[in-house]
């Protein structure tokens, strides 16, 4: 049996307002709670135990899960008092771990939506004898990540801060958020105090001499830390394009769970969703867009890229591209939102009051 800790203590605030009265990993995605996808995700790789350490909004958790037998896993929720940080969650939760010294503990961070090979990860950490493994996927532009630079047999050799100058980026190599950790390693991070295993607890082991392997796995991945990535990773899981044993229906251009209502000649593509209790009516068009459950699309509105919130609606006519409307929202008829804007939870847009064109 392998062990986990799901870190889901972050406040979301770049996902704001999607994570207003919702913690991130609860938002939906792909019809459910974006968290579901990753216990499932584990439990396929053979995961039995997991421990959720919560923070923001702790309390949404254990009444949606519960014990986690509806997904075959034994779920255990411990809750931090102050933000501790990536080390000090870890090593927050230990006392809830069973593995023995040095056996393997699984560790995701909750706002990564990826294909990596758990048990390949977990295969790679027991040949080596690494004390910590890594997932690292390689990305196209470095300049937003930290490197971490690896030799020949894929051991660690640094961890990088974000390259200034184009001399700085050595690797295109990148920290993904996942890891197996030694149980003995996460015993001796500092109690009580908050903790960045990047900035801390990784450094710290490679100058201590410990062996830190690196498994580059660039499989599907992508950090839902912004709305626009939230909701790519939403239709990417109705596509089939990131994989999930989690999505609620067939993959494809659309996903429309069994209690929304979806009229006739509305055209629903590009992994669209449609959440429980949602309505989009006559003649509406939504693409790659996330309507989430109680959500109102009216007649002739145009969505695209874009989430509506919990119980929000949108007027007639209105065209949205890459926006966000917070939960129970009211976006008038007639209005054109675009290119990243975000309506908070309870605005209301009057009807006509917001346009990128002329009225003609």
């Amino acid at each position: 049996m392998t062990e986990a800790i799901l870190l889901v203590g972050g406040k979301g605030t770049r996902l704001r307002p999607l994570t207003v009265h919702t913690p991130k990993p609860m938002v939906p995605a792909a019809g459910v709670p974006f968290l579901t996808h990753q216990l499932a995700r584990a439990r396929a790789a053979g995961v039995e135990h997991i421990v959720l350490a919560t923070s923001y909004l702790a309390e949404v958790f254990e009444p949606y899960f519960g014990d986690g037998s509806a997904l075959g896993l034994h779920i255990e929720y411990v809750t931090e008092r102050e933000p501790l940080g990536t080390g000090g969650a870890i090593r927050n939760v230990a006392a809830r771990l069973r593995s023995g010294p040095d056996e393997p503990v699984l560790v995701f961070n909750g706002d990564i939506l990826t294909g990596l090979d758990i048990r390949a990860l977990v295969d790679t950490h027991e040949s080596t004898g690494a004390d910590v493994s890594l997932h690292l996927t390689k990305v196209t532009d470095p300049r937003a990540y930290g490197l971490v630079p690896t030799d020949d047999t894929g051991r660690v050799l640094a961890f990088l801060e974000k390259p200034q100058t184009p001399e700085e980026i050595v690797t295109d190599q990148i920290n993904a958020g996942a890891y197996v950790f030694r149980r003995s390693v996460i015993d001796a991070i500092p109690a009580g105090r908050p903790v960045s295993v990047e900035r801390e607890t990784f450094p710290g082991l490679l100058a201590a001499g410990a062996h830190l392997q690196g498994m580059v796995d660039s499989t599907y991945w992508l950090d839902l830390g912004t709305p626009a990535a939230f909701v790519r990773g939403s239709a990417d899981l109705v596509l089939g394009r990131a994989p999930s044993p989690a999505v609620p229906g067939r993959r494809g251009d659309r996903l429309i769970l069994p209690t929304a209502t979806v009229a006739p000649d509305a055209k629903l593509t590009g992994g669209t969703v449609v959440g429980e209790g949602a309505f989009v009516a006559e003649g509406a068009r939504v693409s790659g867009s996330a309507i989430l459950p109680g959500a109102v699309v009216e007649a002739g509105a145009v969505i695209s890229d874009s989430l509506i919130g919990v119980r929000a609606r949108v007027g007639e006519r209105s065209v949205l591209t890459g926006a966000v409307v917070g939960d129970g929202a009211v976006v008038g008829a007639d209005n054109e939102l675009r290119d990243g804007v975000r309506v908070w939870c309870g605005a209301q847009i009057p009807a006509g009051a917001v346009r990128f064109s002329s009225d003609m």
